[in-house]
């Protein structure tokens, strides 16, 4: 669980809070492997024995004051009792995780029948969109193919198609057999019968290790909707427009209440139990059929005609279905991910909810020829998940939280806790805080600030980790549930001045914060908003640095003349803010729509950027750019994004790391005798390895050579000397111009 706050010493109060133009709150990876010094959990059992306080409901931890029979909690103040198995076992407190480490990982009791409880399934559904293209069917059989190959024995995988019906196939025969179902074309209807009747759960859901071959010859006969059937199925819409037939809401509503049961969260399929599901949606075109059908005609040139702000217009949902599918979803443990591979308007505004609101991915490729879909699967696959997880932020009695952010169903009754279906080691989540009172923390006190995040999760152990149990149990042989509490609890010290809280900023969370703030004034005021609210934060948070610092100054007492440190040079962890903020100003998250910003790559990068921890966020908003002498031998570590760099560096080889991309380029200067592309076994191929290998998506590799190839699109990423086009404050501003008109929009706000 990897904890990053804004600043490593928080506020005094409010007035030191607002004086400083910093964001307060913390980003936090609740599934990491290890915290973000790099240290792991204390594992431990007997998680329900954990002491809890009476007022605030935080758990017991090491900051607690303990007497013999009482315990003082460290967030609230309150003297607690504790319960005579406590004592007893607190009486050698080196044998308790809680006693000896903050940040502890302890087993809980599964709820239900033990034995039946430790059984069970992972399971996963692909859901694949028939009205498409022989290449996207291609791809997608691809990319399940390398699903297949990541999951592990006892999974089980079932194969569903939709187009102007839906499709069900049973691949434990002999021969793989497909049963249809037709969707109605009226968007109140629904289907006219239940999946389960159409073909049982069991039949559908095929274990892998035992069906791999007959999946793998189920997927090979997919073929595309032909356009006759489609026709003769949609017929024309009422005003004349030919209807499509590609029913994906109310197949995905159907396949939810397929999957859910009376069980909750672990479901029973005859002798078998299974644990929360994963559903793979794959979409090939917006849904234009039956029940949650989309008219993607409000892009393009009919909303110009009705005055609307198309940033503003493209952003909503146009549809409160998908939002409503995704409670349901999240009520019958479904995890969805959803991948668009289209380069047509599909509104992604409105479908994300599937995926956003029940922990799953939203990916959207433009094209089948270079797509990493296979790629992302099996990466997605391989690395571990928890499901079924419940997210808790406590802070002692002085501040609270305000606003929290990241893909989590947030819990309808109690405040501050979200559901999360399925949740990796890499998904991040974000809180602001805000103060309780207006008295702040006490200057004279030796209780400083706590936070406490409790994370309980469910995860599906194989055999080998259960090698420590007892052997001769009959279940030794089958994956297990097991329910686990992870809590870490901080302490943070507060600052005695301006000074201190600017060193203890973290420039990466700040980032986060301040993504996660642009983002929801973009969906809810528009792109333009967004744009303005960051501008005017970096003026603020620029005007109060040169206030604190007492750095202004004037000539013959004209404000005009005043000289602002616009670099914030007195203060190294300021230093990288003016060049983030420049750099989202011109990412595609907050380009015009005139800019030629697709609405659903915007949406796309909404999703990807509010769920990336911070490092990997200030990755992809500013990338990195280092030079080679050779591809053995590295140059500079660091360079900013301007041409000017590339000249003056006189390097060969230049490596550019977008997150989503990477870009080997070689100067049209270099010389012809070094190696293109790198060889496989350099320092510059490994470096590249090491970051796909780390990296929670799968990046583009693109190879170009200066003077023979098109290098446009390592050129977009020199953004730093592109100057105004005359149009102002526009995103194409270069740096330097930038950075004088927030100076001068510092002195008119500072006046």
């Amino acid at each position: 669980m990897a904890v990053r706050a804004t600043v490593g010493r928080f506020p005094i109060d409010s007035d030191a809070l607002e004086s400083s133009g910093v964001p307060w709150g913390v980003t936090l990876t609740p599934f990491a492997a290890r915290d973000e010094n790099g240290n792991p959990p204390l594992y431990g059992s007997d998680g329900h024995l954990l002491p809890r306080c009476e007022n605030c409901w935080a758990y017991y931890n090491t900051f607690c004051e303990q007497e013999q029979w009482a315990w003082t909690c460290s967030l609230c103040g309150t003297l607690n009792g504790l319960p005579s198995e406590a004592v007893s076992r607190y009486s050698r407190p080196q044998s308790c995780p809680e006693n000896t480490s903050s940040f502890v990982d302890l087993e809980l009791p599964m709820e239900g029948n033990e034995e039946e409880a430790m059984q069970a399934r992972p399971v996963y559904v692909a859901a694949v969109d028939l009205s498409s293209s022989e290449e996207f069917l291609e791809l997608i059989k691809s990319a399940l193919l390398a699903a297949l190959e990541a999951l592990g024995p006892g999974s089980l995988f079932g194969l569903a198609t939709f187009s102007h019906k839906i499709g069900l196939y049973d691949v434990q025969g002999p021969v793989p057999v497909v049963k249809n179902v037709f969707i109605p074309p009226d968007v109140d209807d629904t289907l006219p019968m239940e999946l389960e009747d159409v073909m049982p759960l069991l039949s559908f859901l095929a274990p892998v290790e035992t069906c791999k071959d007959r999946i793998a010859s189920a997927l090979e006969a997919l073929r595309p909707t032909n356009s006759w059937e489609r026709t003769t199925a949609a017929g024309q819409g009422l005003d004349g427009v030919l209807l499509g037939g590609r029913g994906f809401g109310i197949a995905m509503d159907a396949l939810f209440n397929y999957l859910s049961s009376e069980y909750g969260s672990t479901f029973a399929l005859g002798a078998i139990r299974f644990s929360a599901a994963r559903v793979f949606a794959f979409l090939s075109g917006p849904p234009d059929f039956g029940a949650g059908q989309l008219d993607t005609r409000r892009y393009g040139e009919q909303y110009a005609s009705k005055g609307e702000d198309a940033d503003r217009a493209l952003l909503p949902e146009q549809t409160p279905f998908y939002k409503d599918l995704a409670a349901v979803a999240v009520q019958a443990g479904v995890c969805v991910d959803l991948f668009a591979v289209t380069n047509e308007y599909t509104d992604l505004a409105s479908l994300k909810f599937l995926s956003i609101e029940s922990g799953g991915s939203l990916f959207l490729y433009s094209n089948t020829d270079d797509s990493t879909l296979p790629q992302d699967m099996y990466r997605m696959l391989s690395r571990p998940y928890a499901f079924n997880c419940i997210l808790r932020l406590r802070t002692s009695s002085e501040f609270k939280t305000g606003h929290s952010y990241g893909h989590f169903f947030p819990d309808p009754q109690y405040e501050n806790v979200q559901h999360i279906i399925c949740c990796d080691s890499y998904a991040t989540y974000a809180y602001d805080f805000d103060f309780a009172n207006n008295v702040g923390f006490s200057r004279h006190t030796s209780e400083p600030p706590m936070l406490q995040i409790a994370f309980q999760y469910t995860v599906v152990v194989p055999p080998e980790e259960l090698s420590n149990s007892a052997s001769s149990s009959p279940s030794r042989n089958k994956h297990s549930l097991k329910r686990r509490l992870r809590i870490r609890t901080l302490q943070f010290g507060t600052a005695r001045n301006i000074n201190e809280l600017y060193d203890s900023v973290d420039p990466e969370a700040v980032l986060s914060i301040l993504v996660h703030k642009v983002i929801s004034a973009s969906l809810e005021q528009g792109v333009r908003e967004g744009r303005m609210l960051l501008h005017d934060w970096l003026v603020i948070l620029t005007a109060q640095y040169n206030d604190a610092c007492k750095l202004v100054q004037y000539d013959h007492g004209s404000s005009t003349a005043a000289r602002i440190d616009i670099a914030l040079s007195q203060c190294p962890q300021l230093q990288p803010l003016p060049r983030l903020v420049f750099a989202l100003l011109r990412s595609q998250l907050l380009r015009f729509h005139e800019e030629g910003v697709h609405p659903d790559y915007r949406i796309y990068l909404q999703c990807l950027f509010s769920a990336l921890e911070p490092s990997s966020l200030h990755r992809a908003i500013y990338p990195l750019l280092t030079s080679y002498a050779s591809p053995d031998k590295q140059a500079f570590p660091r360079h900013s994004l301007s041409r000017a760099a590339l000249i003056t560096s006189g390097s060969p080889i230049f490596f550019l790391d977008a997150f989503t991309t990477l870009i080997v380029f070689y100067s049209s200067t270099a010389d012809p005798s070094l190696p293109y592309p790198p060889p496989h076994d350099c320092l510059l191929r490994a470096t590249i390895n090491k970051l796909k290998q780390e990296r929670s998506i799968t990046p583009r590799l693109i190879f170009l050579k200066g003077g023979q190839d098109d290098c446009t699109s390592f050129e977009n990423y020199l953004i730093e000397e592109q100057d105004v086009d005359g149009s102002g404050f526009t995103s194409m501003m270069g740096f330097v111009s930038f950075l004088e008109e927030i100076s001068q929009s510092v002195v008119e706000y500072m006046k």
